[in-house]
């Protein structure tokens, strides 16, 4: 009998665990082998402690767990348990309910037909502000066109990965994870399936806008270089225009006698270009960064303790 992992980050979902879990019991997948993996990304609340409750219960079910020292962050959390997985598929998803584990059954019916990667694309709803909608497909659309990947608008953590793709996937060892890029940028056979993602019963978001920013500078920097291409491209064309006007002033000042001396264009342009240099030197700035990171080859993440 093959066996299918569910692996399902967690940060402070002390509320959801039960039912996430009671939910997943109901599907009453029979035909195959399942374990729940919960990967602790170093909560503050009670969830670890519903995740043991859950690691007690005698249901046929299987339930394991990882704890992380500390908070790691989402995409590592999700790589630890594709790392502790030996099963034959895996099934990532969220803890917070918004994933509806109701759609299990179809990602699983997918793969039985031939996907080795079955991913969900969320359609949102009118509840979603107009802010969030849109700022999610611009980035989309920057991310596809800087990184000449074609990651679908909505793409979403839900998804299942045959037993080849998590082997392909353990051998990547970033620090900043990606994990819907690597997932496109590996291949294989690939499905989608469309869900709405359900209204949060328990607890809040935990992307900030802050953080939102941050995943998507790690998107677009860790599978294209063409913002590096950019900034030389708009320093060169700076440089043409600059000598170009510098050449223009020479001549007015040598064939005119109405030239105004002041400070104001002279100020303006010398803001203009110093604003333009942190640019680009901020954009040299998060590569050096990450190749810093990387150099060390510190650990992605330390477990506290784990039950699998």
């Amino acid at each position: 009998m093959k066996s299918i992992d569910l692996v399902i980050p967690s940060f402070n979902e002390e509320g959801n665990i039960k039912s996430l879990f009671e939910r997943i019991v109901n599907l009453n997948i029979k035909n195959y082998k399942l374990r729940l993996l919960f990967v602790d990304d170093g909560s503050k609340d009670d969830t670890l402690f519903e995740i043991k409750k859950l690691v007690k219960k005698k249901n046929g079910l299987k339930v394991s767990y990882i704890s992380f020292s500390r908070n790691f962050g989402h995409q590592v959390a999700l790589k630890a348990g594709i790392d502790h997985s030996k099963a034959d598929a895996v099934i990532s998803m969220d803890a917070d309910l918004q994933h509806p584990p109701e759609l299990i059954p179809k990602l699983i019916k997918k793969w039985e037909d031939g996907a080795e990667i079955v991913y969900t694309i969320r359609k949102d709803d009118e509840n979603v502000s107009w802010f969030k909608r849109n700022t999610a497909s611009l980035f989309y659309h920057l991310l596809n066109y800087l990184s000449g990947l074609q990651i679908s608008h909505g793409a979403a953590d839900f998804r299942l990965l045959d037993k080849k793709v998590i082997q392909a996937l353990k051998l990547y060892n970033e620090k900043n994870l990606f994990i819907r890029g690597l997932v496109t940028a590996i291949g294989f056979k690939k499905e989608s399936i469309e869900y709405t993602p359900e209204l949060r019963v328990w607890g809040v978001s935990k992307y900030s806008i802050k953080k939102m920013i941050l995943f998507a500078l790690d998107g677009i920097t860790s599978f294209s270089v063409k913002p590096l291409h950019f900034a030389t491209y708009f320093g060169l064309l700076l440089s043409f225009f600059s000598g170009g006007y510098g050449i223009y002033a020479i001549i007015i000042f040598f064939t005119s006698d109405s030239v105004v001396t002041g400070w104001a264009s002279v100020l303006t342009s010398v803001l203009f270009i110093g604003g333009v240099q942190l640019i680009i030197l901020g954009i040299l700035g998060e590569y050096l960064g990450k190749l810093f990171i990387q150099s060390k080859g510190r650990p992605n993440y330390l477990i506290s303790e784990k039950d699998i």
